[in-house]
């Protein structure tokens, strides 16, 4: 490798190129180590203003240290302070100017030794050859960028591939391997596959199985049952998913492996209600509501692929799921607290019910036994062995067989064990889980999935049912969400940032004015909504957490509009009825909701005012 060495402030090092080689070995890197600091007249000579030591041992640990070359710059003692610092924090991978060693460093295999000599441009071939006579690997360009490129969000798990069986095989590099790299590149286009199977594991498991906190607001359903918020969900709630303060929540995670469940509910007049149906892989499959099936009472019969049996008279056969197990995603408009009694007196009349209990006085059993994924803090590999269950449980399409096959050379499949793999393998599946977790949450963050219109980040037309576009599936739909409606149902606007590009702040006041002619035009209502970096509601001694066109006591413009008021303290009292509070410290974000939009809002062809900082 011959590269442009890192800059900083040690004399003559950020001048200087550095040409790197790899013992396999501890005592073979130290032995030319010697023969380097008895060439150290010559070195200083040939332009070397000093030589890092970087050493992994059997534990994964790794230690650099500068060699005693005399008459070289003490640049080097300087390099190998601000290299330890970077090591220990891993400060490479946000650009840190110290990236390359502390880079090199983590790509090391347990028990070799990297020697990188700083030394100037036009001479750097001339290092190069003296590091391959006395036995070393030297780096080439490529295997930097290779290096640089896998460490990038990976600060927790390093590079080094594995050790393996090789037979007769020429034993693979100290810093590469091709069975190691592999599976690096494949498991994260394997986990961008199957997180939302690994996160629908983790919500059902939690709700259905764990008992909650707060059994009126966060979800305790038993398997083919409705479990009812009896209350707006407030800051209570901590599983994540960007929950709305606008409904009362009716949510069940649905078996239909064995028969149909048959989805009841009662005339609901002219109130906005929907249920969300979302397979396994977090798309929606089809919705029954106000908008899709209308209002009047009704039976829906919620089937699995493949199904082909009669139903009950009366019963009307939706859109197959393509998954055998179901999240139902119920939402019931609130109007004030004193419209719950009426909403939770409608939710008792909502109904699961299976095919063979249909026309019977018997209760559906009370299951929750379902399957327990591994966390990673039992097992590197568990959200891994998550997948494989899941996947078995949850059959993948057809046309993805071809996917699959490859996943398969990893461990990754319906059913498979991921144990049974060599350790290269594996221990290069928990590097590609650190960095795909990563890829995900700066995907979602970076708003490239979106049209961005004054700050505010409108959604594809097709969010709720990404299908093959697996990157958004995961990152935009069901990271962020667990689910998403179709836009026709709601669009969700996200924003983070104020009118000058600025990250909003609670150091800071903000006004969203939407002026008589631009409110924001739906058919149900609207509501704006403040979240905390987790994805969940932000506590705030007004306890709101939304405020919107229903808001008891909101007050108009001159023109008919409405200026909210979003900023830490209170605006004053004559203006706190459109205030929203926002955290004096960390990092928040804004969603606007609108139920049923009008199609200029799906096609982002409305435009919605930015959020002025206004001090």
């Amino acid at each position: 490798m011959a590269s442009e060495a890192p800059g900083g402030t040690g004399t003559g090092i950020s001048e200087q190129a550095v040409v790197a080689g790899v013992f396999s070995d501890h005592h073979a890197g130290m032995a030319a180590l010697e023969k380097l600091q008895a060439m150290g007249a010559q070195l200083v000579e040939a332009g070397v203003t000093g030589v890092l030591i970087l050493a992994k041992d059997a534990d994964g640990r790794v230690d650099a240290r500068a060699a005693e070359l005399p008459g070289a710059s003490e640049g080097a003692e300087e390099l190998e302070k601000r290299t330890i610092a970077a090591l220990e924090s891993m400060a490479g991978v946000q650009g840190h100017p110290d990236a390359p060693a502390a880079e090199l460093g983590h790509a090391l295999r347990p028990g070799a030794i990297a020697l990188a000599v700083f030394v100037s441009p036009d001479r750097a071939a001339v290092v190069r050859m003296g590091l391959e006579n006395i036995g070393a690997q030297v780096l080439s360009d490529d295997d930097l960028r290779r290096i640089g490129a896998g460490a990038a969000g990976v600060a927790t798990t390093g590079l080094q591939g594995g050790e393996t069986d090789q037979g007769s095989v020429p034993a693979p590099s100290p810093v590469f391997d091709w069975q190691g790299e592999y599976t690096y590149s494949l498991g994260v286009q394997a986990l961008i596959y199957g997180f939302p199977y690994v996160y629908g594991a983790q919500t059902r498991h939690k709700w259905v199985a764990q008992a909650p906190s707060d059994p009126e607001v966060v979800p305790h359903p038993a398997v083919n049952r409705f479990w009812h918020a009896a209350r707006v969900t407030d800051a209570t709630w901590r599983d994540g998913g960007c929950p709305n303060n606008d409904t009362l929540y009716s949510l069940s995670w649905v078996d239909l492996s064995q028969e149909p469940v048959i989805l009841s509910h009662p005339d609901m007049g002219a109130r906005y209600f929907t249920f969300q149906l979302a397979a396994m892989t977090s798309d929606n499959f089809d919705d029954v509501g106000r908008r899709t099936t209308g209002s009047n009472a009704g039976h829906f019969a919620l089937v699995g692929t493949g199904w082909t049996g009669e139903l009950p008279d009366g019963v009307r056969r939706i859109e197959p799921s393509p998954t055998p197990w179901i999240l139902i995603a119920g939402r019931t408009l609130v109007d004030g607290d004193d419209d719950v009694p009426t909403v939770r007196a409608l939710q008792q009349q909502y109904k699961l019910t299976p095919l063979s209990l249909w026309g019977t006085d018997r209760e559906v059993p009370e299951r929750r036994e379902v399957f327990q994924p591994i966390a990673v803090t039992q097992d590197p590999l568990g959200p891994w062995k998550t997948l494989n269950a899941m996947l078995a449980e949850n059959p993948p399409p057809p046309e993805h067989a071809v996917m699959l096959k490859q996943f398969a050379t990893i461990g990754i499949g319906p059913g498979l064990d991921v144990d049974a793999q060599p350790d290269t393998v594996k221990e290069n599946l928990v590097r590609a889980l650190g960095a795909g977790m990563q890829l995900l949450k700066q995907h979602f963050l970076s708003g490239s999935w979106a049209t961005v219109v004054n700050g505010w980040r409108y959604p594809p037309p097709n969010e709720g049912r990404f299908g093959d576009e697996l990157l958004y599936r995961a990152a935009d739909q069901s990271l962020a969400g667990i689910v998403a409606n179709d836009p026709e149902e709601a669009v969700y606007l996200v924003n983070f940032s104020d009118d000058n590009g600025a990250k909003f702040s609670g150091d800071s006041r903000y006004e969203l004015q939407f002026a008589g002619d631009n409110l924001p035009p739906v058919d149900a209502f609207w509501s704006l909504t403040m979240y905390a970096a987790d994805y969940n509601l932000v506590a705030n001694p007004a306890d709101r957490y939304s405020i919107g066109d229903r808001t008891p006591g909101v007050a108009k413009d001159a023109d008919g509009g409405m200026t909210l008021y979003i900023q830490a303290a209170s605006p004053g009292t004559d203006k706190e009825a459109n205030w929203l509070p926002c955290p004096a410290e960390g990092t928040w974000f804004l969603i606007l909701r609108m139920y049923q939009p009008h199609d200029e809002v799906i096609q982002a062809t409305w435009r919605c005012p930015a959020v002025r900082n206004v001090g």
